[in-house]
């Protein structure tokens, strides 16, 4: 049997504006949620085309779920060892960073990309092991 090494001991950062920026990212995360992230999916990639009153709510939805996804890939070094996953984190920030557009279908039109990256992401990742099989 060999020894592990021992890790340094944590410190907490001296810096108070470094530890209230930790605790504003600790205040601002949400997990992981494969029912919502579905449920965001199928309502718009459904037949039924969103308002333009639901537009932004489902862009901020979809680009949580994208930024989400990504830090798990990330995490996982999926893109490191499968070039399908690489694609398709590039692919999400690319979606994810483009601006919505001005006009009613065309915003429609972007929102359905950002859905589709979700979706295939997550099914990347799911078929990978990075993430568990959605119900």
């Amino acid at each position: 049997m060999t020894a592990l090494a021992h890790a340094p001991a944590w410190a907490p950062p001296l810096d108070t504006a470094e530890l209230a920026a930790v605790v504003d990212k600790i205040r601002q995360w949400t997990p992981y949620d494969d029912d919502a992230l579905l449920e965001d999916v199928g309502a718009v990639l459904d037949d039924v085309v969103p308002s333009e009153d639901e537009l932004a709510d489902h862009a901020q939805r979809l680009r949580g779920h994208l930024m989400r996804l990504v830090a798990i890939a990330v995490a996982q070094e999926a893109g490191q060892s499968d070039p399908e996953a690489d694609r398709l984190v590039h692919q999400a920030r690319d979606v994810r960073a483009a601006e919505m557009p001005g006009d009613h279908m065309a915003a429609v039109g972007h929102l359905r990309r950002m859905a589709w990256s979700v979706n295939e992401l997550l099914e990347r990742l799911t078929a990978i092991k990075c993430v568990k099989e959605a119900a």
